[in-house]
């Protein structure tokens, strides 16, 4: 008579094969923005680097020097391709740094930017780059102050690599982090979600969906200045760019020891980004982003500061999409159309690496 299947087989016994994140070396995921990022900087920087200023792991640091109070930040760009629908390795360059700036609700003044070149890329490219980051930080108001430039040899770079840091003005009043949320926040994305990712995974895997998606690389700090316009009392602000809205939430959420819910349906998702994912097998909720914020408002003054966003150009789509709340804290979850609930986790790596 054949042995039951329970005799036979040990189900404690069964071991599943090691995570990623169990890994002794450094793989991609470690530089998507998710939970294999958020470990590299608990075991390794943090320690390494550890002070309380650090310890806020927010977009961007806020320091007192001299009286003021001055947000700093830095950001390196590794796209690929260089070039893309609707922006550029120069666009990114000066336009991450801006927005990180801008989410500690500063004016951002000045920047820095280091090239490290791969020996073999033409000028032109190099070129048509410095002109973008240009155009850019004449648009955003900000000065490209200082620099350096270093060549690699022939095969050990990836055409052009681009570091920028800034710095920018903290108005007086101004307390924007994540560890201020609070129960009760209304939670507010400034536009349509998904875009940048969508426009570099067209280019890069030569793949077509009806319509040229494109990038909505952009500067958000005069957007940041329209809202405490109306009230100083932002609780926090973030840009979603590497793991997307899923991360910069969950993130917030941890950051604060609140919960957030969202309403599925009132997350702005193009038609274009919604097919590509349903194509890819993609959840919208975790692809980049570089023109886009979300905000965490007390719900006093959350009708006016959404009103301003939308009457400002980059904040024209600008919605309403859930609550901070003080159920299941350090979680977000969000109510579908079916009228269940599904957890949003935070993303192991990045849906698509080098994304920005």
């Amino acid at each position: 008579m054949p042995e039951r299947l329970a005799d036979v087989v040990d189900p404690a016994a069964w071991t599943c094969p090691a995570p990623l994140r169990d890994q002794g070396v450094v793989v991609m995921g470690h530089g998507g923005g998710g939970a294999l990022s958020a470990e590299l900087m608990e075991q390794v920087f943090t320690p390494a680097y550890g002070n309380a200023t650090l310890a806020g792991l927010a977009d961007s640091a806020v320091l007192e020097l001299g009286g003021a109070r001055l947000a700093f930040s830095t950001d390196s760009y590794v796209v690929r391709p260089l070039f893309f629908p609707g922006g550029s390795l120069g666009d990114l360059a000066v336009n991450g740094t801006v927005n990180d700036l801008a989410m500690s609700g500063a004016r951002p003044a000045y920047l820095s930017a280091a090239f490290v070149l791969e020996e073999g890329v033409e000028l032109t490219v190099v070129e048509r780059i410095a002109r973008s980051m240009g155009a850019a930080a004449e648009a955003a108001g900000v000065t490209i102050a200082t620099g350096d430039t270093k060549v690699v040899e022939s095969g050990h770079g990836d055409g052009v690599y681009v570091t920028t840091a800034g710095v920018g003005l903290v108005p007086d009043g101004v307390d924007i982090r994540p560890q201020r949320a609070r129960p009760g926040d209304a939670v507010i994305v400034s536009g349509p979600i998904g875009l940048h990712g969508v426009a570099i995974m067209s280019v890069r895997e030569g793949l077509e969906f009806g319509v040229e998606v494109a990038s909505d690389t952009a500067p958000l700090a005069d957007l940041v200045a329209a809202m405490l316009a109306v009230t100083s009392d932002i609780h926090v602000l973030r840009d979603p760019t590497r793991g997307g809205l899923a991360a910069s939430l969950n993130e917030i959420a941890r950051a604060s020891g609140t919960g957030v819910r969202l309403q599925e349906r009132a997350i702005p998702v193009p038609d274009a980004v919604a097919n590509a994912c349903g194509f890819l097998g993609l959840d919208p909720l975790y692809v980049a982003n570089e023109g886009r914020l979300v905000a965490f408002v007390p719900p006093s003054a959350a009708d006016e500061v959404l009103a301003a966003m939308r009457d400002h150009p980059q904040g024209a789509g600008a919605t309403l999409i859930g609550e901070c709340v003080a159920d299941h804290p350090g979680m977000v979850v969000a109510a579908t159309g079916l009228g269940g609930t599904r957890v949003v986790d935070l993303p192991l790596g990045e849906q698509l690496p080098r994304i920005c």
